[in-house]
This record gives structure tokens, sequence and C-alpha cells, in this order.
């Protein structure tokens, strides 16, 4: 086989997230193709989750974060992502893992989201390069479809934790910072 033909052949892997093996398959082109990234690990590692969760899982790539929540809730979760191969391999890892309740469409941020959807946990590993504009939106979209007393945790570069403070206070009036390690911060605001 040529190198460029296994290339194109689906990176396949296995990972432990919140206690539970799955499994993943992803290509190149999509973040953090052969293995899950440190910041989405950290956030799952200090996520609270009930047994119901309806989730929304911002930015989903192909999966990790929004398919551990379905594989630790039996409610609904939805996965976004602007990339419709990312859409693609979620849904396929969706499948692959048995997790019925978990779909993925295409979606700008909350555009594509159904506006009566009332989430009580919704989970972003936002890109540092999404632009301030594209986070403020998210914010005040996700404020508006959090049922209350639902929770918006994210995982961000550090030099973003002041940024996601500041706007977490004006659009929400809370922010919690739930862990901050070498590279990467878990910050967290409840619908009130």
């Amino acid at each position: 086989m040529t190198d460029i033909a296994r290339l194109k052949q689906d990176i396949v892997f296995q990972s432990e997230l919140k206690g539970t093996p799955l499994t993943f398959h992803s290509t190149w082109g999509v973040f953090s193709p052969r293995e899950i990234d440190a910041g989405t690990h950290l956030l799952l590692k200090h996520l609270t989750l009930s047994e119901q969760e309806i989730a929304l899982d911002i930015g989903c790539g192909y999966g990790p974060l929004g398919l551990a929540i379905a594989a630790n809730s039996s409610g609904e979760v939805h996965l976004v992502d602007k990339d419709f191969v990312a859409v693609e391999y979620a849904n396929k890892n969706a499948q692959v893992n048995g997790l019925k309740h978990a779909k993925a469409y295409l979606s700008n941020g909350l555009s594509a989201v159904p506006k009566e959807m009332r989430f009580t946990t919704v989970v972003s590993n936002i890109p540092a390069k999404v632009g301030k504009e594209m986070l403020l939106i998210l914010l005040h979209d996700v404020n508006q479809q959090l049922a209350p007393g639902g929770q918006f945790v994210v995982v961000t570069i550090n030099g973003l934790r002041q940024y996601m403070k500041r706007n977490f206070m004006e659009v929400f009036g809370n922010y919690q910072k739930v862990k901050q390690g070498k590279d990467y911060t878990i910050s967290r605001c409840i619908k009130l």
C-alpha cells in the first residue's frame, strides 16, 4: 500500500474517558486526530454530570467530549461542528460506541440547534483562534438555550482565562475557575 493510500485510511484508537473505554475513528485535517488532547482530558476529569443530561458539545470535532457525556448519561446529547468531516466522524463514533442518544450535525455555533432546546450541560473545547466576535455570539446563544441551573463548561488555553472570566461575568453573572493546568483552564458558569 502506498503512503498516500495509508494516510487516507481512518485513524482508529481507543481512549478511556470518564471511566468508559471508547473507540474513535478520525482522519487528518480534524483537531488532534491521533489521540484525545490534554484540554479535553482536563475538562472531562473535572466535569460533573447527572444521570439525565440534555447536553450540547459545541465544536465537537470527531466527538470526544459529547460522546464521553453520552457514555455517562442516559439523556440526549447534541454535537455540533461547522466542519462536515468532523460531523461525519462524530456520528460514526457515536454508532461505533453504541451511543444512540447522541447525534452530530452541522452548525456554526448554535445556528442550527433547535431554538426550543434547553440544555442542562453545554461544553466546548474552544479553539484559541475562534475570534472574540464568535466567542461573544456563542456566550449569548448558550445563555439563551441553557436551562435554569444548567452549566456551561469550557476548556481554553490559559491565555484566554481572564477573557472568559470577564465575559462569563458579563453574560451569565457568575464564573468559576474549576481547574487551571499547565496549559489549559477549565471555566464554568451557571444559568441563574
